[in-house]
């Protein structure tokens, strides 16, 4: 079976990490996989390596000055567009709604719904969701939602988790135990956001409550590592270093950090923070379970049907500060329970159940 799978970014984006780790999959089971991508700024491959048995094909993509955020996605889909060969595979399958647009006929993977005010990215969104012809969700929250919204009836495959990478990040081997003190040595003892500055995130929410846990703790750090997506928080950014000032307070900004050695700032951290208000799935979260490291997640109904009792949650700032500083104090029966939860999810079983759904469309 050859099979196209197709993503915006080749930037550590929860979108990108979920394509890039099932076509590994699908690749062992025998399919033969294209991941295609845009590649932003002359980026000359993922932000990974990737396994050989998974071909590569990247479209390039420059910035151009004065472009506005529209522009960027009207062109974004006409460059992958052009470069797309549908020809070349038996399923076309989509992960967002640039990549859907783009290639017209396809399956699409509906990691969560976003919500647009500028017209013609409300149409992408939504033609993203009703022009392909079968769809698949990451979780029976998001799964709700569109059949709430559309009538339509998305096949449920939870995401897998690379649960050993990051368990082993939290090992006692003395290279494990020498990367995370590495970390602490930099950033002293922090609680820790993975997926930037924006409001999806619900980071202005997580700066507040740091600023409540602080007065308890002088010496905590608050740090935000990841953070490269099309769309333009430029506003929401200047928002949030406006309040930081405000509250004198000073997060630690990493952005994009180097694959191999995220799980080791993950492992190291006192507690991860999760205060998204929108989510498919939350698989930087599960991560952070599979580390070991305690997790303080919004009170969201999808979250809730993902993690269950393994997180804390929270949904006002007070709340989410208070739960960070409690979760510091680390529960051994949770952190088994999360441990458990992340190993179960691994990436070959989601691969199976990808080529169920597939052969069943064929």
């Amino acid at each position: 079976m050859r099979v196209s799978l197709l993503t915006y970014s080749t930037k550590p984006r929860g979108g990108v990490v979920h394509t890039l780790n099932l076509a590994e999959a699908l690749a062992q089971a025998g399919a033969d996989v294209t991941v295609w991508s845009l590649a932003r700024g002359g980026d000359p491959g993922f932000f990974r390596p990737v396994d050989p048995a998974v071909t590569v094909r990247l479209a390039r993509f420059d910035d151009l000055e004065g472009d506005t955020v529209t522009d960027r996605i009207v062109r974004s889909i006409a460059v992958l567009g052009d470069e797309f060969d549908s020809a070349a595979a038996d399923i076309v399958h989509a992960q967002d709604c640039i990549s859907a647009n783009a290639v017209g006929r396809c399956i699409r993977t509906i990691h969560h719904l976003d919500q647009f005010t500028t017209p013609v990215l409300a149409a992408c969104h939504e033609k993203a969701i009703v022009e392909p012809y079968a769809r698949i969700c990451v979780s029976s929250a998001v799964a709700q939602e569109v059949r709430q919204g559309w009538g339509f009836e998305p096949t449920v495959i939870p995401n897998g988790v690379q649960a050993s990478r990051f368990a082993d990040a939290a090992g006692d081997d003395l290279e494990s135990v020498a990367a995370c003190q590495q970390w602490r040595a930099r950033l002293g003892k922090y609680v820790l956001a993975v997926g930037g500055i924006e409001p999806r995130k619900g980071s202005i929410d997580l700066l507040d409550a740091y600023a409540l846990m602080r007065r308890d703790d002088p010496d905590l750090q608050l740090v935000f590592a990841g953070g490269e997506t099309l769309f333009d928080y430029r506003g929401y950014r200047a928002e949030f270093d406006s309040r930081a000032a405000e509250l004198g307070i000073a997060p630690i900004v990493l952005g994009p950090v180097p694959d191999d050695t995220l799980p080791a700032l993950v492992a190291a951290a006192a507690v991860f923070a999760f205060p998204s208000t929108k989510e498919g799935f939350g698989l930087a979260a599960m991560e952070a379970l599979a580390a070991g490291t305690p997790v303080v997640a919004r009170d969201l109904p999808v979250l809730r049907e993902v993690f269950g009792k393994t997180v804390r949650y929270a949904w006002a700032v007070a709340d989410l500060a208070s739960q960070l500083t409690a979760a510091m104090d680390i529960d051994r029966v949770r952190q088994s329970a999360g441990r458990e939860l992340a190993g179960g999810l691994t990436w070959d079983h989601a691969a199976e159940r990808h080529l169920d759904f597939y052969r069943s469309l064929l």
